[in-house]
C-alpha cells in the first residue's frame, strides 16, 4: 500500500508524505481548494514550469495521494484533467479537547469530515482518563468506518491551554490540573504509528474557520472563543500567528479590573474570570438567590444549578437580569476586542464557543462596544459575526493543522 511505500522511502515515522517542496505545495493547494484542481492552476499558484508540475503530479498519482477525475475548462488549448485527493489516500484523526467535552473526528487528507463524535467530559479529571477515553472513541469510529489504524496519516489535537508546539506539551495550563508537561504524544505511540500534532484549541478553531468557514479567503482575521474560558486565534496574512512560544492570542488573561475576582491563572480581574461561562453562571445564581430574577430563581429551583444556556433562555423571554448579565459579559469582551482591533487591524472578527450561542444581545453588545471604542478607520467595513462551523471548528482546524504538518518538507 502507498503508506508502506512512503514509510520505506522516507523513513520512520513515515512522514512527510511528500519528497520535495513542489510536491508539498501541490498537495497543500489541493487541500486548500477543497475540490478538484487543474494542473494549469497549480502551475500558476506554485510558480514553476508546467513540465515540473506534471512530473511531480505523476509521482503523487503513483503514490496514491492524488487521483484524476474530470476535465478542467478549456483555456484555449487541450483541456487538462482535474486532480483531487482520494479517500484512499488515508485519514486524519482530529481531536478537540474542551474544558467540558471530547470531540473526535475522522477526516480525509483533503479535509472532508467523515464522522464526528462528541461527548461530555471534564478536563480536570486529568490526562490519563481523558486521553484513554479519547483513544476509545477514536478506535470506535475507526471500526465503524472500517478504517485500518495504518490508514491514519496523522493525529491533530486541540487542547484548552498554552502549548509549546515544538515539544507538543502544555505549559502551566490554568484550567487543566495535572496536564502540565504531560507527554500527550506518547499516549498514542503504542496504538498508532501516525505523528501527533498539538496546539491550543482556539488556534485550531481559528484555523478551521479560516479554512472552511466564514473566514475562508480572509487574510487577516481574529477568532474569539467564549466558553468555560476565553481565548483568541489570530490569522495574519493568511497564516495562523502563534507568536514566539505559541501563546499568542491568550486574551482571556488580559486584566479588565485590577480589583476583580481572582482568575484560575492566579491574577485578579482577568477577562475570563469576569466574562466567561462560569462568571455568567455565578452572577446569575446570585441574582436568582437574592430574588432579583424570578425567572432565574425558578430555573435554579428546578435544576439545582444554572448554566450559561439557562441564562440565555431567561433572556429570550425578556428577563431583565439575564439580559444585563449577558450584556455585561459582551461589553467586557468588546472592550478587549476593541484594543485588539487597534493593534491588529483585522478585516473580520468571528465569535465562537458555547457562550456565543447564548442570545443575540451578546453579539450585539460586543459589536456596539467594539464600534464605539475603536477608531473609525479600523472598524470601517469590519464584520463581527458568529462562527459558521460552530461545534466542528476545532476538529476541522486540527485536521488542517495535521495535514499541513505531514505535507511539509523541512528546508
Amino acid at each position: 500500500m502507498w503508506w508502506e511505500i512512503a514509510s520505506t522511502r522516507l523513513g520512520e515515522p513515515g512522514y512527510p508524505l511528500v519528497e520535495n517542496r513542489v510536491q508539498s505545495e501541490i498537495m497543500k493547494f489541493a487541500c486548500a481548494e477543497a475540490g478538484p484542481i487543474s494542473r494549469s492552476k497549480l502551475t500558476g499558484l506554485i510558480g514553476v514550469s508546467r513540465s515540473k508540475v506534471s512530473m511531480e503530479v505523476q509521482q503523487l498519482l503513483e503514490a496514491g495521494l492524488l487521483v484524476e477525475g474530470g476535465l478542467a475548462k478549456s483555456d484555449g488549448g487541450r483541456r487538462s484533467s482535474l486532480l483531487g485527493i482520494p479517500r484512499s489516500a488515508g485519514v486524519i484523526a482530529a481531536v478537540d479537547l474542551g474544558a467540558t467535552s471530547i470531540e473526535v473526528a475522522l477526516t480525509t487528507l483533503g479535509g472532508e469530515i467523515l464522522v464526528c463524535r462528541s461527548e461530555h467530559a471534564d478536563i480536570k479529571d486529568g490526562p490519563k482518563p481523558i486521553l484513554r477515553r479519547t483513544k476509545e472513541i477514536l478506535s470506535e469510529i475507526l471500526g465503524e468506518q472500517s478504517v485500518n489504524p495504518q490508514e491514519v496519516l496523522a493525529i491533530g489535537m486541540g487542547v484548552p491551554g498554552p502549548v509549546e508546539q515544538a515539544a507538543g506539551i502544555l505549559r502551566s495550563p490554568p484550567i487543566m490540573p495535572g496536564w502540565d508537561r504531560f507527554p500527550i504524544r506518547s499516549a498514542f505511540a503504542g496504538d498508532y504509528a501516525a505523528p501527533v500534532f498539538i496546539d491550543n484549541d482556539v488556534n485550531l478553531m481559528a484555523l478551521g474557520e479560516h479554512w472552511g468557514g466564514v473566514g475562508r479567503g480572509v487574510d487577516n482575521m481574529l477568532f474569539v472563543k467564549v466558553g468555560t474560558g476565553i481565548g483568541g486565534g489570530i490569522i495574519a496574512d493568511g497564516h495562523l500567528y502563534r507568536g514566539t512560544h505559541g501563546c499568542a492570542g491568550d486574551i482571556g488573561h488580559i486584566s479588565v479590573d485590577p480589583e476583580g475576582p481572582i482568575c484560575t491563572c492566579g491574577n485578579p480581574g482577568c477577562l475570563e474570570a469576569m466574562a466567561a461561562a462560569p462568571a455568567i453562571v455565578i452572577e446569575a445564581e446570585r441574582r436568582a438567590r437574592e430574588g432579583l430574577s424570578p425567572v432565574l430563581a425558578e430555573k435554579l429551583a428546578e435544576r439545582g444549578e444554572l448554566d450559561a444556556m439557562a441564562v440565555g433562555e431567561a433572556a429570550a423571554v425578556g428577563d431583565y437580569e439575564a439580559l444585563e448579565i449577558i450584556r455585561g459579559s459582551g461589553r467586557l469582551i468588546g472592550h478587549v476586542i476593541a484594543s485588539l482591533v487597534s493593534v491588529l487591524n483585522p478585516s473580520l472578527i468571528v465569535i465562537g464557543g458555547g457562550v456565543a450561542q447564548i442570545g443575540h444581545s451578546f453579539l450585539a453588545e460586543i459589536r456596539s462596544t467594539v464600534y464605539q471604542r475603536s477608531l473609525p478607520l479600523a472598524t470601517r467595513n469590519l464584520p463581527i459575526v458568529l462562527s459558521e462551523l460552530e461545534d466542528t471548528a476545532g476538529v476541522m482546524g486540527a485536521s488542517v493543522m495535521a495535514a499541513e504538518c505531514v505535507l511539509t518538507v523541512a528546508e
